[in-house]
């Protein structure tokens, strides 16, 4: 049986403070009142935008709580939902951000909340061998809100292949194989498609919705006829017995509308008074006394807090974020901290290094299918009565390939391929939509799932507020290169099937000047080409990295607790030693269940999985 969350709730309620309207986001004068009225109903229609279901954020808060909890994202708000399961410990939540914008509960609309202020806006530095068209800056984008980067992605509900997790042990992390992290999953899970996928992979009694959207477009069926005549295959569950080929993605959303980790472990439990919780609250460190944690502190409106834990304080705060507040708080590589005149409580040099994401390269071409804006009065009425068309999904991008590059593992389904193209968006040219030249553009990303490259996160100043220096390092190893390339070579075999040849799919790709002394689309040309136009997937990971005592570079122990620290825990992306073989945020919620499961356990407190 699957679980189900019902309010009996009034069909408005206040949400002026959430934040930016997607009038203002899209910032498109001819469409204002579109846009203006589609919101109007959106935060109108509770199952879609849930403003009455909304956490109330506390302003003051009190001086102690037995967990602080920092970052609000996919593993922070699991975190602090189950530690708050036990009604002796009081929790603070702490999010550097709103909550939600209105939206961003709006599949069509995915590409446009990117863009809003609830995002970090971290730019790499110093690329060697990736985004040189841009001088070697890629972007970091690192949603500031709460749901983190569940408030702001794609809905991808993939977990990547077993075979990480089983290396994650291997490296002497016991806890984490295939075996022992699935059951967390399935914990968290409460899928819709269950007499699809079935129960071997999949829980139906989590709080995290996970289901395919209500409806596509008519042309990602091409794509799937395509892939199969292209003898990629197909699957129906790419977290199942089946992870080779093509698929329409499962995603968390539920019946049309977003719903991130915030939603689903934070609004049902709203009332519960153990948890409170603070938004556009900046942690700026980790209060550490006799080599304890015994607290943070944190920006609010101007004015600096600091609160106490009598227990442990967790780090949630992202990839970029986490690292970068152990560093603020002296924990780190020794000679960084000094070279800033912060003081060395705990000499990790682990701590920013094996910063890590997944490369990919864009790959546009054109069909014969009209331009045609697919957001209208029409879609705006379906979408508002039953959560169905054009607003309900993300277009093409819910069409995933997932294909063994074979540079590194046999099998191993370490290239993707995803569509972009068919998305409501703003408006006519805008993010996301086509140009108006009478063809329809669609483009691929050809991304590589399984880097060797490493980067670094490093202070770039002793003041909390400034951002830390960012270097990814894509690209710095061939088999990086080759295997962007060899997913690029996918896309272009994919791109050559009948089934979309009949449409007279031709590549639009610009040659990249720099690269013109090697023939246009030959492997020399694109092993050129992705060092200028290549970034990163924004599954950015690996930088307070988990691993055993003997790993010179580990930051945390299996139990996620930072090495020399009392009190002091990491569980985010930036705990992952390798980064999982697909899009992030289905392991991060893993992560914040095992997270909370040790805890509980530490902590004396019995919990079941």
């Amino acid at each position: 049986m699957r679980m189900e969350y019902n309010y009996a709730l009034p069909e408005t309620c206040n949400a002026d403070y959430l934040g930016q309207s997607i009038a203002s986001i899209c910032n498109v004068t001819s469409y204002y009142f579109f846009l203006s009225i589609l919101e109007t109903f959106v935060r109108r229609k509770q199952r879609i935008a849930q403003t009455c279901e909304r956490i109330t954020p506390i302003h003051i808060p009190d001086a102690e709580y037995d967990f602080v909890v920092v970052g609000g994202g996919a593993a922070g708000s699991v975190v602090a939902a189950r530690l708050s399961e036990n009604p002796s410990w009081k929790v603070l939540l702490v999010e550097a951000g709103p909550d939600e914008l209105i939206a961003a509960s709006v599949p069509g609309f995915t590409y446009v909340v990117t863009k809003s202020s609830n995002e970090w806006g971290y730019q790499s530095t110093n690329e060697a061998y990736a985004c040189q068209g841009s001088n070697g800056s890629c972007s970091i984008t690192q949603a500031k809100t709460l749901g983190g980067g569940m408030s702001h992605n794609g809905f991808v509900y993939l977990r990547g292949s077993p075979y990480i997790f089983d290396q994650w042990a291997a490296m002497g992390n016991e806890g984490w194989s295939w075996e022992e992290v699935l059951p967390f999953f399935k914990k968290s899970e409460n899928n819709g498609d269950i007499d699809s996928v079935g129960r071997k992979y999949h829980g139906t009694n989590g709080p995290l919705f996970v289901e395919r959207f209500p409806s596509k477009p008519p042309f990602a069926n091409v794509i799937l006829e395509a892939a199969k005549e292209a003898g990629f295959g197909l699957s129906n569950d790419l977290n199942g017995d089946d992870p080779i080929g093509f698929t329409i993605l499962q995603t968390t959303s539920h019946r049309g509308a977003r719903r991130s980790s915030a939603a689903a472990y934070l609004r049902p439990i709203r009332h519960r008074k153990n948890l409170q919780i603070t938004l556009n609250s900046t942690c700026t460190r980790v209060i550490i006394e006799n080599r304890r944690a015994v607290g943070i502190e944190y920006y609010k409106d101007g004015k600096l807090y600091t609160v106490r834990a009598s227990r442990e304080v967790i780090l949630s705060a992202g990839a970029v974020r986490s690292p970068h507040l152990l560093l603020l708080s002296g924990v780190g590589p020794e000679e960084d901290l000094k070279s800033y005149g912060i003081e060395v409580i705990e000499n990790l040099p682990g701590v920013g290094c094996n910063f890590h994401d997944h490369p990919v390269f864009p790959i546009s071409f054109t069909i014969d299918e009209p331009d045609v804006y697919d957001n209208n009065w029409a879609a705006l009425a379906e979408y508002i009565a039953f959560q169905t068309g054009p607003l309900s999904n993300i277009g093409l991008a819910q069409v995933v390939g997932a294909l063994p590059s074979g540079i590194t593992t046999p099998n191993l389904p370490d290239n993707h391929i995803v569509a972009m193209a068919y998305a409501a968006g703003c408006a006519p040219g805008g993010i996301g939509l086509l140009s108006s030249d009478g063809k329809r553009e669609i483009e691929f990303w050809a991304g590589y799932e399984h880097p060797k490259c490493r980067g670094k996160i490093r202070l770039a100043s002793s003041d909390p507020l400034e951002y830390p220096s960012i270097t990814v390092n894509y690209l710095c190893h061939p088999d990086d290169i080759a295997g962007v390339v060899k997913a690029v070579e996918y896309t272009l075999q994919l791109a050559d099937a009948p089934a979309l040849k009949a449409y007279n799919m031709t590549l639009a790709t610009t040659p990249f000047e720099p690269c013109s002394t090697y023939t246009f689309a030959s492997r020399k040309y694109w092993e050129c080409a992705v060092h200028y136009n290549a970034t990163g997937e924004f599954h950015v990971a690996g930088s307070c990295k988990m691993g055993p005592s003997s790993d010179p570079l580990a930051v945390v122990d299996p139990r996620l607790r930072v090495y020399g620290i009392q009190g002091l825990r990491v569980a985010d992306a930036s705990i992952m030693p390798q980064v999982t073989t697909a899009n992030t945020a289905s392991v991060c919620v893993m992560i914040g269940e095992r997270a909370a499961h040790m805890i509980k356990q530490d902590w004396g407190y019995t919990d079941a999985v």
